[in-house]
C-alpha cells in the first residue's frame, strides 16, 4: 500500500516545480531544510490525494510521514489533521503521540503549520499545557515552532495566555522562522483582542526580536507601527 501511494505520487512528480520547491524552502548547505527532497507537487493536488487515502491505517501514515520526500510528509500530515477530527479520544491520543514520536520529519515551517494546531493544540485544548513549554524549550527549531504554532488552536477560540506565554519564553530565541511564527500569533491575537496583543508589546517590545516585532504589528496604522519601530510607542 505504502509503495502505491509513493507510486502515484512519483507519477504527478514535476522536475521544473520541485527545484523551484528546493530552492524556495531552503534546502541548500547549511539552510534550515538542507537536504530535503521535493517531487514537485503542490498542495491543491496533495489535498485531493487526502481526501482519497484518509483512511489509510496509522502504521502507513507514519511510514508516509517518515519518507524522504517532503511532499509524502505533508500528505501524510493532512491525512493525520482528518483522522484527527473524524477520532474519539483513544484514537486522538494515539495520532498526538504519533506526531510528537516523529517531530523529526517535521521539520520544515509548511509542515508544522499545516499540523501543529490542529493534532498538539487541539489534543491540549483540555489538558496540561506543560508539553508546549516542553517543545518550546527544544533545542529543535522545528519542536519550537509546533509550540507557538499549537496555540493557533486557542486563539481562534478567544483564549490568549497560552500564546502569550509561549511567545515571552521565545523572545530569546536565535531564530528567524520563531520570530516570524511568534509575531504571526501576536498579530492574530491582534485580529480579536488588540487591547491584549499591545499590552504585550508595551511589555516586552525592547526585548523582541525586530522581525516578531514587525511580523506582529503589520496590521497596524502606519503611525502606530512606526512609534513600536522607533521605540515611542508610550506615547504614540
Amino acid at each position: 500500500m505504502l509503495e502505491a501511494i509513493q507510486s502515484q505520487l512519483a507519477s504527478l512528480s514535476n522536475a521544473e516545480d520541485g527545484a523551484f520547491l528546493q530552492r524556495f524552502f531552503k534546502t541548500g548547505p547549511g539552510q534550515y531544510g538542507e537536504g530535503d527532497r521535493f517531487r514537485g507537487i503542490r498542495v491543491p493536488v496533495l489535498r485531493r490525494l487526502c481526501k482519497a487515502h484518509q483512511d489509510i491505517p496509522l502504521l502507513l501514515a507514519e511510514q508516509l510521514l517518515q519518507s524522504a520526500h517532503h511532499e509524502d510528509r505533508l500528505l501524510a500530515l493532512l491525512i493525520l489533521v482528518r483522522k484527527f477530527a473524524k477520532a474519539d479520544e483513544t484514537e486522538r491520543t494515539g495520532i498526538y503521540m504519533l506526531y510528537l514520536d516523529n517531530t523529526h520529519f517535521i521539520n520544515n515551517w509548511d509542515l508544522v503549520d499545516a499540523s501543529a494546531e490542529h493534532i498538539v493544540g487541539a489534543f491540549l485544548s483540555d489538558k496540561s499545557l506543560e508539553p508546549l513549554y516542553q517543545l518550546a524549550r527544544s533545542c529543535s527549531l522545528w519542536e519550537r515552532r509546533i509550540a507557538i504554532l499549537a496555540t493557533f488552536h486557542f486563539i481562534k477560540r478567544g483564549m490568549f495566555e497560552e500564546t502569550l506565554g509561549i511567545a515571552k519564553f521565545l523572545l530569546t530565541d536565535k531564530e528567524d522562522l520563531i520570530h516570524k511564527a511568534a509575531g504571526w500569533m501576536l498579530r492574530e491575537i491582534g485580529k480579536r483582542d488588540l487591547q491584549k496583543e499591545e499590552a504585550f508589546l508595551r511589555a516586552h517590545c525592547p526585548q523582541m526580536p525586530r522581525t516578531m516585532l514587525r511580523y506582529a504589528i503589520e496590521k497596524f496604522p502606519q503611525d502606530k507601527r512606526l512609534g513600536y519601530l522607533k521605540g515611542t510607542h508610550q506615547q504614540a
